[in-house]
């Protein structure tokens, strides 16, 4: 089934006094959500015992659990031992996360640099072809791993480019960020066909089944000639995207995705209102 949920604790979190993220689980259950995602952004820093109880305390309520791993995660790196530490980077946040009881990780797949964008991306591909040796070698085939579409044009990231990464093995799943794609593509997702072009080529790709359950982030973004600058809430009114259209465009094509907010402060309210919206969405559609 289709769920909804916040990226880390909304501002509101901490205003009714809670501290640890043990207690995000009945905070995010009271306000009618189902998943939450749990960043390791600035690194891998978790015992097995905390994630344990991490883990516990969500699945008492429900709550599926997913992780960002670390943000400078550059699989186009041209120094192999940094790339080195980039594998690192995404197997640790998988291990973490199964002591949590989730199973998708979610990252960034990499950065442009000085390289022309034919071969950054080239690089990038070997070396998720290297890490998913490496998620077979290690026996977490099992979980999904989700490269993220970006929305700085500097970033390896369009919906083509996660794409034709998922292609690489079933492992991986695409986490697709339409706040991302809509700040990269200048305000390019205004309605029902613009989501709907972007969903049915990756269904093209990599077939409905992998598709019916993707992982998607979702935030209005303030953006410029570069792409993406800041993470906005559902309050501003100057940039987008919209959810509703993508609401309709899920109902009409069955998909079930999991569905984070990654609005800046009001990630749970926000994910409430997209929940909402899809429920209106699919009572317009019968389903």
């Amino acid at each position: 089934m289709i769920k909804f949920g916040p990226s880390g604790n909304s501002e509101s979190f901490y205003q009714e006094g809670h501290v640890h993220t043990e207690e995000a689980a009945a905070y995010v259950r009271a306000r009618g959500l189902d998943c939450f995602e749990y960043s390791f952004g600035r690194g891998v820093r978790m015992s097995q015992e905390k994630a344990a109880s991490i883990g516990s305390a969500f699945a008492r309520e429900g709550i599926e659990l997913s992780v960002h791993a670390p943000y400078f995660i550059n699989f186009a790196n041209p120094d192999d031992e940094m790339a080195q530490k980039s594998y690192g980077y995404v197997l640790d946040s998988a291990r973490v996360l199964r002591h949590m009881g989730g199973t998708r990780v979610v990252f960034h797949p990499a950065t442009q640099g000085k390289d022309t964008r034919e071969a950054a991306f080239a690089r990038t591909q070997e070396r998720m072809k290297r890490l998913r040796d490496l998620i077979y070698e290690s026996g977490m085939q099992d979980m999904m791993f989700c490269p993220e579409t970006m929305g700085k044009l500097a970033q390896i990231g369009t919906a083509e480019e996660i794409a034709t990464l998922c292609e690489i093995d079933p492992v991986f799943t695409p986490c697709v960020d339409f706040g991302h794609l809509n700040a990269r593509g200048q305000g390019c997702l205004r309605g029902k066909e613009d989501y709907r072009r972007v969903l049915e080529e990756m269904i093209g790709r990599l077939g409905f089944a992998r598709m019916k359950n993707f992982h998607v982030h979702f935030s209005k973004i303030m953006y410029g000639a570069k792409g993406e600058i800041k993470h906005l809430t559902f309050a501003d009114q100057q940039y987008g995207p919209e959810f509703e259209p993508l609401a309709e465009v899920l109902c009409a094509l069955r998909l079930e995705p999991y569905i984070v907010s990654e609005s800046d402060g009001t990630q749970a309210e926000d994910a409430a209102a997209m929940k909402g919206m899809y429920e209106r969405a699919k009572m317009r559609f019968g389903a």
